[in-house]
């Protein structure tokens, strides 16, 4: 992959260049407020949507808020406004979590992946950093889903936690390891899901703890039925939308490997302002 000299590097030709906005006290850092104009957005309300995305991603990975997303008042025009100060690692975990419909996110994702060096395409990347985030928000509806099992009647959670795999993929959980071709059966499969994969098995377990909560669901039976008519219903909607059968979806690179990947990616992007 070509590697854009950072020294002449537009996100776009009539806009400052990336690296020119940045500042350095002991830390080099761009302004949030600027940054987001580079990416295109006019907003500071909508763009801090992405801002705290991207500090979701940066707990997932734990690696310290504060010192990538420091919080300032600063004074633009007369007047005070809240602002970050942003590392290169922070910018480009916005980046990823910005819209790509924008050409200016698309420019800023090539920008940073093709600087990392570490990336095939920064379609990939950016998947990357989304499937992180999903795969954390899955882990706590889940628990959150347990707890509200076990207060309505739940006496084997494993056998409601199948039902549910069972509804959505026509097989049992160890059926579905294997069909996957899951090596390490003490693995959850969770950790082995693309990113669609991921967002609807997210849905199914929101809309199962939806239903328990709402039709007053109690017992190892009607649990268990519930979970697996959830399950089969998310099924028959990602046959109507898509076509794919969620059991046939491609298993994709170990969770664990691709944090560590993006960690990785933080101490790249950290040497290239320490050097």
């Amino acid at each position: 992959m070509e590697i854009y000299p950072i020294d002449v590097f537009h996100f776009e030709d009539e806009k400052p260049n990336f690296e020119l906005l940045g500042h350095k006290n002991h830390i080099k850092y761009w302004y949030a407020r600027y940054f987001m104009g580079l990416l295109g957005y006019e907003n500071y309300n909508s763009f801090r949507a992405v801002i705290n995305r991207a500090i979701s991603a940066c707990t997932v990975l734990n690696i310290t808020i504060s010192e990538n997303f420091i919080q300032i008042e600063r004074e633009i025009e007369g007047q005070k406004y809240p602002d970050f100060k942003l590392t290169r690692f922070a910018c480009y975990l916005i980046a990823m979590n910005g819209d790509p419909k924008k050409p200016q996110v698309a420019k800023a994702q090539v920008y940073f992946a093709c600087i990392a060096e570490t990336f095939r395409n920064y379609i990939e990347e950016s998947e990357k950093v989304e499937r992180v985030l999903i795969r954390e928000e899955v882990s706590d509806r889940e628990k959150s889903l347990a707890g509200v099992a076990h207060k309505h009647g739940i006496a084997c959670y494993p056998l409601f936690q199948n039902a549910g795999y069972r509804g959505m993929y026509n097989m049992n959980l160890s059926d579905l390891k294997r069909y996957k071709g899951l090596k390490d059966f003490k693995r959850s499969l969770l950790d082995f899901m693309g990113k669609e994969e991921l967002a609807s098995n997210l849905f199914r377990i929101t809309q199962t703890e939806a239903k328990i909560k709402k039709d007053k669901i109690y017992d190892q039976g009607p649990l268990e039925a519930t979970a697996e008519e959830v399950g089969r219903k998310v099924r028959d909607t990602m046959l109507d939308i898509s076509g794919n059968k969620p059991e046939d979806l491609p298993v994709t690179e170990d969770i664990k490997q691709v944090v560590k990947e993006l960690k990785q990616t933080h101490k790249k992007l950290k040497k290239i302002d320490n050097s």
